[in-house]
């Protein structure tokens, strides 16, 4: 990837604004640990990006967590889907090592209780139908064979309809004690239906990694391959050879720059063979 491009994090205004409160009603702890969530949530999609050979844009704290950017055009269903699925995962991960520490070491529940309870609220939530949520983007992805419009369609009315369910219980809540964080939320949904975010194709400069010295690695790997099986071996601090093979009978050599030109051109279902140089 292209030296200046690293994975960056910044902070919306309105997150400083909901910072200051929460320390005012002493819910400050509360807040940090809800971001903390957020982020090891952004951070598990990132990771599973990166071994599809994507890469995270950015992430950008706000107030009701975090958020990602990027572009994932030319990943396939089945790495889409692996790559929603990381974030609740890493959070229902989280909360299931809290409580296997309480059931070994149960005096510690008082000073873990909150990053438990909130680790599976994010695993949950993040299940539900609705954009920009994980669930939705599941769906989306899910219902694509019925065609790109009719799938919008479907998950943005249930968007939609998942945000007038936490608003109206925000209403109800209201004759009582208002739940404010479900405001928050159902208007998030609203305003979220129709985004999400993403990831950024790798690009690779080699100027200056070669200008220090890079290590090479060596893949051997089916001709039969695709470009995007093998996206998962670029490394930033490694030259890529790919050594094909047919079977057991070696094919050829592969060089980073000729792999890369089929990614560049996004030819991700393209085999490796058809990758190779015509002398």
């Amino acid at each position: 990837m292209r030296g200046a491009d690293r994975t960056r994090l910044r902070v919306h205004p309105l997150f400083l604004v909901v910072g200051v409160l929460t320390a005012f009603t002493g819910q400050l702890l509360l807040f940090l640990g809800a971001c903390l969530a957020a982020l090891e949530h952004e951070c598990a999609h990132a990771f599973v990006a990166r071994r599809y050979g994507f890469k995270l844009d950015s992430v950008v704290l706000m107030p009701y967590g975090a958020v990602i950017s990027g572009d994932i055009t030319g990943i396939s269903k089945r790495q889409e889907l692996a790559v929603l699925a990381a974030g609740p995962l890493a959070n229902a991960a989280t909360a299931l090592f809290f409580i296997a520490l309480w059931w070994l070491f149960p005096e510690t529940y008082p000073f873990t209780d909150a990053a438990a309870y909130l680790s599976l609220s994010l695993f949950f939530v993040n299940l539900l139908p609705a954009y920009p949520l994980d669930g939705g983007r599941m769906l989306k992805a899910a219902l694509q064979p019925l065609g790109k419009k009719r799938a919008s369609a479907i998950c943005l009315s249930l968007s939609f309809a998942v945000a007038a369910a936490v608003m109206a219980y925000f209403v109800v809540s209201c004759f009582t004690a208002p739940a404010w964080t479900a405001l928050a939320f159902s208007v998030m949904l609203a305003f979220g239906a129709a985004g999400g975010g993403k990831y950024r194709r790798l690009s690779f400069s080699r100027t200056k990694s070669f200008a220090r010295g890079v290590e090479e690695m060596r893949v051997a790997i089916s001709a039969d391959c695709t470009v995007r099986d093998a996206l998962r071996f670029l490394r930033e601090d490694k030259y890529l050879t790919l050594l094909l093979f047919e079977g057991e009978k070696f094919y050829g050599e592969l060089a980073e720059e000729e792999f890369l030109s089929a990614v560049s051109r996004g030819d991700y279902g393209r085999t490796l063979r058809e990758c190779m140089p015509i002398y």
